[in-house]
């Protein structure tokens, strides 16, 4: 099949085939319901590197122990507006669900609450986090850790993951007005070994190969490190985020976790950390998000971040991707 050949499946058919291969592969019912939903969003956002394509992954390192399919996250409140919550090394979408409710209730009390979530497996896309937050009515701000790859802007050796950022903000109505999601780097991981699966160059100012020269060979740059966004600005927001993800949840720091997507390995033990902050507390919130919106919008074609995105079911897939997951399902 060629790589572009693609097939038309709903959503609903996305995360019934994701959830079958995951429970197929060890993991708990309520578990892998929880995993096939942030799939099927990422798949209808667009957002293939975080979707189908981690599912293989997934069921992998469902079998080798990597992930425990089988964990309990336990969650508490430490003080009243900190919540944890302990994955027990599983995935990081259940441990999250757990969670939240605890810290919407702690937010709505204090005003402004923390939720951490260490010992878990990588969570994939942060905004799918942040966005359940401000559809719950609250602003929320995210933090997450991942394998190294970035070395300080000057240098070459890895100390930090990509380490995202990811910030929603609710439009008072039950959905998100505003969301963006994103790595600290020039651009996440998964583009660079897309373009190495595909046989592609990638463009220049992406990644430095291993003695910290600009390179276009993916190859090349999966053997060097990427590149902060914005150079020394991009990094101290990557090393927020590590001191954050890492230092808040009990997680590892990015230098002690082994490469992602490998079958076998110790568990991520990554950490993510959320704020969620009540809009209401100042009673003009809503207003100056829409004086800010208008000012966005006076050029056209300008919007703010996230604005009128819109979900597709059916959604695109690749052929072989799809293929794929119909043969871990055991279709």
């Amino acid at each position: 099949m060629g790589r572009d050949e693609m097939v038309s499946v709903t959503r609903t058919e996305i995360e019934a085939q994701t959830k079958k291969a995951l429970v197929a592969h060890g993991a708990e019912d309520w578990v892998a319901a929880s995993v096939a939903d942030a799939v099927g969003e990422a798949e209808a956002a667009g957002n293939r590197i975080c979707g189908l394509y981690y599912l293989e992954s997934y069921c992998q390192q469902l079998r080798s122990g990597r992930v425990k399919g089988d964990a309990v996250p336990e969650v508490w409140r430490p003080k009243p507006g900190a919540v944890m919550v302990d994955a027990k090394l599983g995935f990081a979408q259940p441990a999250f669900e757990r969670g939240l409710p605890e810290a919407l209730a702690a937010a709505r009390e204090c005003g402004v609450a923390s939720l951490a979530v260490g010992h878990a497996h990588t969570c994939t896309s942060l905004g799918y986090f942040t966005g359940q937050i401000a559809r719950a009515g609250m602003i929320g701000l995210g933090f997450t850790n991942a394998s190294p790859i970035v070395a300080p802007p000057g240098g070459k050796t890895r100390v930090i993951g990509t380490n995202p950022i990811a910030f929603s903000v609710p439009d008072g109505k039950g959905g998100v007005a505003m969301q963006f999601d994103q790595s600290t780097t020039t651009v996440a991981l998964g583009k660079i070994t897309m373009a190495k699966a595909a046989g592609e160059r990638i463009p220049e100012g992406w990644a430095v190969d291993a003695e910290g020269r600009p390179t276009t060979d993916p190859e090349a740059a999966l053997g060097g490190s990427l590149v902060s966004v914005g150079g020394y600005k991009g990094w101290g927001f990557g090393l927020m985020a590590e001191l954050l993800a890492a230092g808040l949840t009990g997680g590892v720091v990015s230098r002690d976790v082994k490469p992602l997507k490998a079958p076998e390995g110790p568990p991520h033990d990554l950490g993510q950390y959320y704020l969620l902050m009540d809009p209401d507390l100042s009673g003009v919130f809503m207003e100056r998000l829409a004086q800010v919106a208008e000012g966005v919008a006076l050029d056209e074609g300008a919007r703010m971040p996230g604005q009128g995105k819109v979900l597709a079911d059916p959604i695109e897939v690749e052929d072989k991707v799809w293929a794929q997951t119909l043969e871990l399902a055991g279709v």
